[in-house]
């Protein structure tokens, strides 16, 4: 009989996001007799109550915390490598920059492998982050394996310097249950329309350019909202920026909500201006839950939108042309509901969280062959 695969899931969280919603995802799809899944998390001075801990607790699995004094505290790295042998933990699994850095080398030092989930690559002018990412870039070079959620994320490990041998493409999946148990709310047709954005508000998000779209939008017509929902470094930028607009009354910055899905369903319509995405989860539970989409179109993001087929999209930076297309889905009814429909189809047929766990249960089982 074949051992059950020890797998470590390991981030350091900055709230409860794509990735984190991720994590979750898969912990919950896989085999428990083929793969048990525990998580461990960093914490650090102002981040200690993790809802991703929590959450994945609740689900009957195991999740640890390493303390951390400050962003950079190397002494996690053995504090990793103990629980590793601790726990007797099979592979590691890492997501984002530092818990890619820490983590290769807590593997390496307690001689197991680890495997790199790149969700994304920032393009921050930010002295810090962008060394984050440098440091992110090169662990992945010394991963077992490297496995981008998108393909335009595989030609970019590629380019920054990933052995095409230690790089395999898994594309990812989404957790579709909670979108499903989620009732879509009742809304007046001569109702405000709502635009509504979700996820962390960080430069590449390009949040300005929506602030701006929508400034645009409302001067036309009146009767609209955007609601922006989710937090990160820009926020109180952004925050002030919006002070300045003369839509200003009705753009709303909620923050972390636990109740995102409720209000993901009541959006009119789901916007995106990002200029760098993987596959966007968010984008996903939009389409699930039929909001009709309108994004830039870029790599990632044009995985899950086709425009005229199952969403809007624009050029990069065509802010007049975005807002047009704001206008047919939240104008045109029988055109939003056509995209929409199209789209959920799409995500359930293509973006199965099933489907991803299985796949990552045989490179699991590949990796503690070898």
């Amino acid at each position: 009989m074949k051992k059950t695969i020890n797998v470590l899931q390991f981030i350091c969280p900055t709230g409860f996001y794509g990735a984190e919603r991720w994590i979750l995802a898969l912990s919950k799809h896989l085999d428990p007799d083929r793969v048990r899944c525990d998580l461990v998390v960093t914490t650090e001075p102002g981040n200690q109550d993790l809802k991703i801990s929590h959450e994945y607790k609740s689900l009957g699995l195991n999740a640890y915390e390493v303390p951390m004094s400050n962003r950079l505290d190397i002494s996690a790295i053995p504090k990793l490598a103990t629980l590793i042998r601790e726990k007797q933990i099979d592979i590691i699994h890492t997501h984002g920059y530092k818990s890619d850095v820490i983590g290769v080398l807590a593997a390496r030092k307690a001689g197991i492998p680890c495997v790199v989930t790149p969700h994304g690559f920032e393009n921050s002018s930010d002295i810090k982050l962008r060394l984050f990412i440098w440091l992110g870039c090169q662990a992945m070079r010394f991963s077992a394996k490297a496995v981008p959620l998108s393909r335009q994320l595989v030609e970019d490990c590629k380019r920054l310097g990933v052995p095409e041998n230690k790089t395999t493409y898994i594309q990812n999946g989404v957790d579709l249950s909670e979108v499903e148990a989620q009732p879509k709310p009742e809304r007046d047709p001569k109702g405000e329309k709502r635009i509504g954005f979700v996820g962390q508000m960080i430069s590449r998000k390009n949040i300005f350019d929506l602030l701006d779209i929508f400034d645009a939008l409302h001067a036309k017509h009146p009767n609209t909202r955007l609601i922006l929902l989710g937090d990160g470094d820009e926020r109180k930028n952004l925050e002030q920026y919006a002070e300045k607009l003369d839509s200003n009354s009705h753009i709303e910055f909620l923050g972390f909500r636990d109740d995102r899905l409720e209000l993901l369903m009541s959006f009119d319509l789901f916007a995106m201006t990002s200029t760098l995405e993987g596959i966007p989860r968010c984008l996903m539970e939009a389409t699930a839950a039929e909001i009709p989409v309108a994004a830039y179109d870029i790599p990632g993001i044009d995985q899950l939108i086709t425009h005229n087929k199952t969403g809007l999209l624009a050029p990069l930076g065509e802010k007049q042309q975005l807002q047009a297309h704001w206008e047919t889905l939240l104008f045109e009814p029988d055109t939003a509901k056509k995209l929409a429909a199209a789209a959920k189809e799409f995500v359930y047929a293509h973006y199965s969280a099933q489907r991803m766990a299985d796949e990552y249960t045989e490179l699991f089982t590949q990796l503690t062959e070898k």
